[in-house]
């Protein structure tokens, strides 16, 4: 995999800290349970996770692999239901709505980048970008293509905007993953691993774009397994075996 051009990232001031008066709660989390039924029993992925996360925070949620990171965004983002407890985002109970409440919910107020990106190889990058403004409808259709190439020249690939993901990158594709999850403007970005696949200045390039994100106001929750990335965090919540077991606040 080649390496992005050094001349398209430019540097990034460090992240600042949460406002002092910004003490409600954004996104809350109360005594978190999810089980994972087998043939054999259950097996606790999270333990009664609680915490509160606040708007403009970039918050990493570090720890190995099966500990419970991923588990734990994804019930953030509704993708996966919970045993017991509450998550709460902007005080809509995310665990109480149905099917197509959640699937709106989530295309209006979250936007998520994956690891293996998750772009359709047979749509061009701005098509892909339009997936999500056309799913909830908030853009005309000239609107929506209009956005898709501004947010393509926002993470920098502007110029490949009419190719497959398949003809550029890999960091390239993450880049395009991040205009995707901004396509409706969420105010959450929720990120799986986005640089696990790439190489040392890929990945630098991909975590400046989230840094300049959250001074634009969005609150970035990413998972890594990068323990060297957790002084650029504004916060680092620590996991093991499904608990809680660490916070630092930077």
């Amino acid at each position: 995999m080649r390496q992005e051009q050094a001349t398209k990232m430019k540097p990034m001031p460090p992240v600042s800290k949460r406002r002092d008066h910004d003490h409600v709660p954004f996104i809350r989390l109360r005594n978190v349970v999810k089980v994972y039924r087998t043939a054999a029993a259950g097996f606790a992925a999270l333990k009664g996770i609680s915490t509160d996360l606040h708007r403009g925070e970039f918050v990493g949620i570090v720890g190995k692999s099966g500990a419970g990171k991923s588990t734990l965004v994804n019930m953030i983002t509704g993708v996966d239901s919970l045993t017991s407890g509450e998550v709460i985002v902007d005080g809509t109970l995310v665990h109480q709505l149905n099917e197509n409440q959640m699937a709106l919910w989530r295309g209006r107020n979250v936007g998520v980048v994956y690891q293996s990106f998750e772009l359709l190889p047979m749509l061009s990058l701005m098509d892909n970008v339009m997936l999500p403004m056309d799913f909830c409808g908030l853009y005309k259709v000239r609107k929506s293509q209009e956005r898709a190439r501004r947010l393509l020249a926002q993470v920098g690939i502007e110029e490949h905007m009419h190719k497959p993901p398949t003809k550029i990158s890999g960091g390239q594709q993450q880049r395009a993953a991040i205009a995707r999850a901004l396509a409706n403007d969420p105010p959450i970005i929720v990120a799986d691993e986005p640089t696990g696949n790439l190489d040392s200045v890929t990945a630098e390039g991909v975590f400046g774009l989230f840094e300049a994100l959250v001074r634009r106001g969005k609150t970035i929750v990413m998972v890594t397994h990068d323990k060297s990335l957790a002084k650029r965090f504004s916060r680092v919540l620590m996991i093991a075996d499904g608990e809680i077991v660490g916070e630092t606040v930077n």
